[in-house]
């Protein structure tokens, strides 16, 4: 059996103890297959359809076309190891936008670096993505981008100056609701922010979701 954040824990090596004492527990739990349902107040890219664009270079699972609030979301999540034995975590993120359900799909890969992961993004893996891990003062684990690059045919091009994605991503906890939260914004040099969704969630182990929780969402 694999511990929930496996990848995350060996990632962050003997920093993780100073993960918040809820998040670290929810970490640690053992469960190679997982699920977490929440709601993003705030969720998608703000250029809805010109998004599909991207689509035939870097394929299904990682394009948004839709930008509303008060989304309901799932995240399954199957822990495992790669073919060298390397710790992975794959995640499938369900965004059920008003009248229009859409999906991220990744997966994490532990590196031989301290704090770094690999992460292959959409279901073809077309973008490849550096990221660094750390715990801030309050607790909660820091994901951000270091390098990004996309894989065309055989070919990897490292994506740097004005082609740059800088992704930051934080995982807290809500003392308040038991909860934890999550914030992520991916920004472009020249474009801005392209995708960007931040609310809370909560495990399948959790107290359930309350079902008012759950609307069908609002466009902004």
């Amino acid at each position: 059996m694999t511990a929930r954040g496996a990848v995350f824990l060996a990632a962050l090596g003997d920093d993780a103890e100073r993960l918040h004492p809820e998040i670290l527990a929810q970490m640690r739990v053992e469960a190679e297959s997982d699920s977490a349902a929440g709601v993003f107040t705030v969720a998608g890219s703000r250029f809805r359809r010109l998004t599909a664009l991207g689509y035939p270079v870097v394929g299904p699972g990682l394009l948004v076309t839709r930008f509303a609030r008060d989304v309901p979301f799932r995240i399954d999540t199957v822990a495992g190891r790669s073919g060298s034995g390397r710790t992975t975590l794959a995640a499938r993120r369900e965004f059920r936008f008003p009248g229009k359900v859409q999906h991220i799909s990744d997966r994490l890969t532990v590196t031989g670096r301290p704090g770094i992961l690999h992460n292959a993004l959409g279901v073809r893996g077309r973008v490849e993505m550096l990221e660094e891990c750390s715990v801030t003062p309050e607790g909660a684990l820091r994901m951000r981008s270091r390098a990004v690059a996309l894989r065309v045919g055989r070919r990897r091009i490292v994506l740097r100056g004005i082609l740059r994605l800088d992704v930051d991503l934080v995982d807290g906890w809500d003392e308040a609701e038991h909860r934890r939260t999550i914030a992520m914004r991916a920004t472009s040099p020249v474009l801005g922010t392209v995708l960007e969704y931040r609310g809370w969630y909560r495990h399948g182990d959790s107290p359930a979701v309350p079902e008012d929780a759950l609307g069908s969402g609002q466009y902004e």
